[in-house]
């Protein structure tokens, strides 16, 4: 149970940081970045990899979650 504990605390600071950092990313970076290349992000395909890498991040943690046998 200990272990168990201890893995959730690595991914609840894990994710911590990870939300911190798109935080940043979504107010600071890429507003600076749609004023500079408006073309690339008005595209429809940006938003649907940003999904689908999204996706695959949260099929990662699920799969690393699982118990193991």
């Amino acid at each position: 149970m200990g272990k168990r504990l201890r893995v959730l605390g690595i991914f609840a600071i894990i994710g911590f940081i990870l939300g911190a950092v798109v935080n940043f990313i979504y107010f600071e970076v890429l507003p600076t970045l749609i004023e500079v290349f408006p073309q690339i992000f008005g595209a429809q395909w940006v938003l649907w990899g940003f999904a689908g890498a999204s996706l695959s991040v949260l099929g990662c943690l699920i799969y690393a979650m699982l118990p193991e046998e």
